[in-house]
């Protein structure tokens, strides 16, 4: 077991949300926190305004690939994010579980793909400052 907090984004196709917010609590921590990312009905590939609006503020998505929840992933987080999905998420008394609210950038360009992956970063930094307080 690891000493790193955990941290496991889910939404339904893993392409978007979910693969945003794990490449921002990545870069964010700095190694300092466990990432992983899944979704319920994994889509093809990444969504490619998801991948152009992370470029935009620096941070490379080009190699993610969509992956399959599966409740192991959830056995081995602290904390389960969900964002559109969260009544297909496997539940496991004692881990702490959010659902965050936020529009799902399928098919949508990467005008409007912005201010969700704002609305992402927000929240990231919020959960960052909690789970590693001394990252502040």
């Amino acid at each position: 077991m690891s000493d790193r907090p955990s941290v496991l984004f889910v939404c339904v196709h893993n392409a978007g949300r979910s693969q945003m917010a794990a490449a921002f609590l990545t870069h964010l921590s700095r190694g300092r926190v466990e990432v992983r990312s899944a979704g319920s009905e994994p889509a093809d590939r990444v969504n490619p305004a998801a991948v152009a609006a992370m470029a935009e503020v620096g941070i490379d998505i080009t190699a993610e690939k969509p992956k399959i929840l599966t409740d192991q992933a959830v056995v081995d987080s602290d904390v389960v994010v969900t964002m559109g999905c969260g009544d297909t998420c496997p539940f496991h008394p004692g881990k702490r579980y959010e659902d965050w609210v936020l529009e799902d950038p399928a098919g949508k360009g990467v005008e409007s793909v912005r201010p969700i992956r704002d609305a992402i970063r927000r929240r990231v930094e919020s959960l960052v400052a909690e789970l590693i307080p001394e990252a502040g």
